[in-house]
């Protein structure tokens, strides 16, 4: 008999982790429903009402979204909705009593690779059988003892897993839909600030697995010719090209993306480790339709990558952003220039070096802090240091030197116009993620040229001023012990930078509507020219 069950999560950019579950719980004959957890509350305690579910499951991607899915399974449970309440992702899989402590709401937690036990435990519950002994599963008993069940090892073919339940709209860029895809699961490194490769360690089985890439390229020509995809965005912990087996294994990939007849008709972006970038094999898959590399690069310091444990030098991330620009691909990256080792001579080398790699305007500079997430080794050594703050939703730590706390605040404050949200740098690099769809997936279009050359030169000139903010504030900060930041002209600045942007571009897409529409049409895909993250 078909039963129902609802989960609920975060929707950005489709949710591929609630697709598979849902996928193999629509294989078996079990309706699924999707909600958006930043849903109105009432309007999805309605249409859970409604559903009559067996089973609502909340994926719990951010751990510091707790207190909010506990309001949430409150407000339902208030509703009368009285069915199972589940929860699953990196965070309560790792952490799975906190996580109950935080959602008392809940009566179970699903953990790690959830297909199976989520459907076993689906079909427990439906023919009214125990479920507290399924594989996978963590719950509280009456008496408040945690109970941890054997972990379900992990999934060891892919490819026997149904596509990934696309309930999503795309995303659309100038009128192209972009859907995410994924090729493998797991990754072989051991970032300390990462809960990925302790979450695939933590049970048993193989800890990277990649599908067949004939799989892969016919899943992206099934979403190609049904839903008009065309910009395809991995979101593969670590593309697996490392060591022999996955350079033989990615350029399998892009053979088969020509074989298939793909590779003037879709493009697509990884995420991958620097140590991969080599000029040959690149330059195969760009040809193959590769147009947009993110990369972790997350320090220009020696002692910042090995406390983040990133296993590679400062000369080898420089040396993967040379190869990449100098085969004509783009990139972004990650950068974390607040580490529990940064110091004030730390943060000037740190600009030092991303002015070396975006110093030209080749991309939008960003940076972040690093926090200490569940299940991270470097969570495990902060707490053996005593330098563990905060709680459960929101982990903090102390810098060593004590004037650090205060400058990352002020700094943070100061230019969240460039680096938080919908700021300058974000605002730029989707620009240039827009140039990369005109290039590849356009005719030629008139001024593409000058228009490229404005971006470039508005980049530079947008991170000359964060980096010249960055580094003397930090020289103030370091000899006074505080500083005063511009604010209104740092804020002026960045309002200035992004109606430029939004002009010029704005300018350059009217100038050429006439062929962008043309194109859209004569290939039978319908959809507004709009850049939803440009305002």
């Amino acid at each position: 008999m078909e039963k129902t069950i609802v989960l609920v999560g975060f929707q950005d950019q489709g949710n591929l982790g609630i697709g598979y579950l849902a996928a193999v719980l629509r294989q078996r004959g079990h309706r699924v429903e999707v909600a958006d957890f930043r849903s109105d509350p009432e309007a999805l305690l309605r249409s859970i009402r409604a559903a009559n579910p067996i089973l609502v499951g909340f994926s719990v991607i951010f751990q510091y979204f707790l207190p909010d899915f506990a309001k949430l399974a409150q407000h339902l449970r208030d509703g009368g909705i009285d069915c199972h309440f589940t929860a699953g992702g990196h965070y309560p899989s790792l952490c799975h009593d906190e996580t109950l402590q935080a959602m008392p709401q809940l009566d179970s937690v699903v953990r790690f690779e959830g297909e199976f036990t989520l459907l076993e435990l689906v079909e427990c519950l439906a023919a009214g059988r125990p479920w507290s002994e399924i594989q996978g599963l963590a719950y509280c008993h009456e008496d408040g003892r945690i109970q941890a069940t054997e972990l379900r090892p992990a999934i060891r073919d892919l490819d026997e897993l149904p596509y990934p339940y696309r309930y999503f709209e795309p995303e659309q860029v100038l009128g192209r839909r972009a859907e995410p895809i994924l090729a493998s699961r797991g990754c072989a490194r051991t970032c300390s600030f990462c809960s990925i490769h302790t979450f695939y360690r933590a049970v048993p089985g193989k800890i990277v697995r990649t599908r067949r890439p004939s799989k892969i390229v016919e899943e992206m020509k099934f979403v190609h010719e049904t839903r008009g995809i065309t910009v395809f965005l991995f979101q593969d912990d670590d593309f697996p090209m490392w060591g022999k087996v996955g350079r033989r294994w990615v350029t399998e990939l892009a053979d088969e993306i020509h074989r298939q007849g793909l590779a003037e008709k879709v493009i697509w972006k990884i995420s991958c480790r620097v140590d991969y970038v080599e000029a040959e094999l690149f330059s195969r898959l760009r040809d193959a339709g590769l147009y947009l590399v993110y990369m972790g690069l997350e320090s220009g310091n020696e002692e910042g990558l090995e406390v983040l444990h990133k296993q590679v030098s400062v000369a080898r991330n420089e040396e993967a952003v040379a190869i990449l620009k100098d085969i004509g691909l783009m990139f972004e990256y990650g950068f974390m220039l607040f580490d529990p080792s940064t110091t004030f001579e730390s943060i000037h080398s740190n600009v030092t070096f991303l002015r070396r790699i975006v110093g030209d305007g080749s991309a939008g500079a960003v940076f972040c802090r690093m926090l200490p997430y569940g299940g991270t080794p470097i969570r495990e050594r902060l707490a053996r240091e005593g330098r563990l703050k905060g709680d459960v939703v929101r982990p903090d730590y102390d810098f060593l030197e004590p004037a650090m706390n205060g400058y990352f605040h002020a700094l943070d404050e100061a230019v969240r116009g460039w680096i938080h949200g919908h700021g300058v740098s974000h605002q730029i690099n989707w620009a240039w993620h827009e140039v990369g769809v005109m290039e590849r997936l356009f005719p030629p279009l008139g001024g593409l040229t000058e228009y490229r050359s404005f971006l470039r030169e508005l980049t530079r000139e947008s991170n000359g001023v964060l980096f010249d903010t960055v580094e003397e504030s930090a020289s103030l900060w370091q000899r006074n012990g505080r500083s005063v930041f511009p604010q209104d002209d740092l804020d002026r600045t960045a309002r200035g930078i992004l109606q430029r942007l939004l002009e010029s571009r704005n300018e350059f897409v009217a100038m050429n509507q006439r062929t962008l529409l043309a194109t859209l049409a004569s290939q039978r895909i319908d959809g507004p020219i709009v850049s939803p993250q440009i305002f």
